[in-house]
């Protein structure tokens, strides 16, 4: 079944056995998408359908049908305002897939933006390495069977599909070529990946040669969905900075999700395969900042994306170090309302207890005491539907207000490349299922 539709739509799927499913789909050799013409359309005729709320016009236009697959989303990343950026300028983002499968779409977004901006072209290919893409790889997206689109302020919209097939684990390259952007952007500032940049309309091309502008932002995209049968979904993971992958090796995609996603590719049995990294750096559960609050981006950057059957929320540090005068029932309330929502919407919840972050600039008595009383909650509250506790896995025996020094990256806060592991080792895979 084609996303079309899925910007805000919950979906019930069989929770049947799971069918047989390739973790790698297609070699490292292969283009991501099966080979065929840049704008191939399927053989049955395809009509525009009408557009749901906030997509703008020009896309995206509906496969056929079909009842043993569904969207899932492969990869993802939260909106937030980002500074002005220049028209007639070309970005290659590099993003890593989670799932694989057929039929890729992209979703942009310009949630953030005071003017419409215009894409006059987005291609999607492979990195062969840096900028450059593995030959034969690149091919056009078409929104609405055309090349360009125009997003208006404060909507997004999804790509045609793009018939082939894209393996799991893929360092996916997407290829934008913007013109008439104007004012504040929509992006994701700290992406912990190299993405590239170039004056001019190059998306087309497969050589690094003109793409000499390197950014750790990626803008725009947010959203990366493929077809898989039915009983596959995916999991989001609601989080700050930790989820953001900040202290993570840049480029190795060490981030403790990135961690997860290849421990579930890895797994047999099982039905979440797919891993939406909704972190954002700073991010609070109760108040705007570094990002919405959860509270406010929870639809957009979570129960928006097709195919996730399961929430994973990680956040609530920000808001006890702020010394703000969050209180343990403050925070409580955020997480009930997390849990209820996603609930309504038919998913399942994963509480992960809050990290100790002793040493820290912000620590003192004070918010310990706040997140003492949170983790209680969590344990024992019995809101969510199963807990992680990331608190146990990560603290000191010495000292359990503070981190391991094993997996401290020496803030005192974030985990270095082995706390990400050890995080994502935590998860138990069968509790990211449940019966809703």
């Amino acid at each position: 079944m084609g996303a079309a539709t899925a910007v805000a739509t919950v979906r019930t799927r069989s929770r049947g056995p799971r069918a047989a499913f390739a973790a790698v789909l297609v070699t490292a050799l292969c283009v991501p998408l099966a080979p065929g013409a840049a704008q191939a359309r399927p053989s049955a005729p395809v009509a525009p359908q009408a557009r749901p709320a906030g997509v703008a016009q020009g896309g995206p236009v509906a496969a056929p049908a079909r009842r043993d697959r569904h969207p899932v989303a492969t990869w993802g990343a939260s909106a937030d305002r980002q500074g002005a950026g220049p028209a007639d300028r070309s970005y290659r983002l590099v993003v890593r897939t989670s799932v694989g499968g057929t039929d890729l779409r992209i979703r942009l977004s310009n949630a953030f933006g005071d003017h419409p901006v215009t894409f006059t072209s987005a291609w999607a290919g492979l990195q062969r390495q840096g900028a450059e893409l593995v030959p034969g790889s690149n091919r056009r997206l078409t929104f609405g069977r055309r090349a360009s689109v125009t997003v208006p302020a404060g909507e997004t919209v999804d790509s045609d599909p793009l018939p082939g097939r894209l393996a799991a684990q893929s360092n996916l390259v997407v290829s934008l070529y913007v013109t008439g952007a104007e004012g504040p952007t929509t992006g994701h500032g700290m992406a912990m990946q190299t993405s590239y940049a170039a004056a001019g309309d190059h998306a087309t091309e497969e050589a690094a040669t003109n793409w000499t502008d390197r950014i750790s932002s990626w803008y725009w995209l947010d959203a990366v969905t493929v077809e898989t049968p039915t009983d596959v979904g995916a999991v989001a993971v609601l989080g700050d900075s930790i989820t953001d992958g900040w202290a993570s090796t840049p480029d190795e995609n060490r981030r403790w999700p990135d961690y997860l996603s290849r421990r579930l590719q890895a797994a047999t049995g099982g039905t979440v395969k797919g891993v939406v990294n909704a972190g954002i750096s700073g991010n609070k559960v109760l108040a705007d900042g570094a990002g919405q609050a959860a509270l406010r981006r929870l639809d957009r950057d979570v129960l928006s994306h097709p195919g996730v059957e399961t929430v994973l929320v990680l956040e609530g540090v920000n808001d006890i170090k702020a010394h703000t005068g969050v209180t343990v029932d403050d925070l409580v309330t955020g997480y009930r309302e997390v849990v209820d929502r996603a609930h309504a919407a038919g998913k399942c919840v994963v509480g992960a207890t809050v990290m100790p972050y002793k040493g820290w600039s912000e620590y003192d008595a004070d918010g310990e005491a706040v997140r003492q009383g949170v983790n209680e909650w969590i344990r024992h509250g019995g809101a969510f539907d199963a807990v992680v506790d990331v608190d146990r896995i990560t603290r000191s025996p010495y000292d359990p207000r503070a981190l391991l020094p094993f997996f401290d990256s020496g803030d005192h806060l974030h985990p270095n490349d082995k706390g990400m592991q050890a995080m994502a080792d935590a998860v138990d895979l069968a509790a990211l299922h449940c019966d809703r």
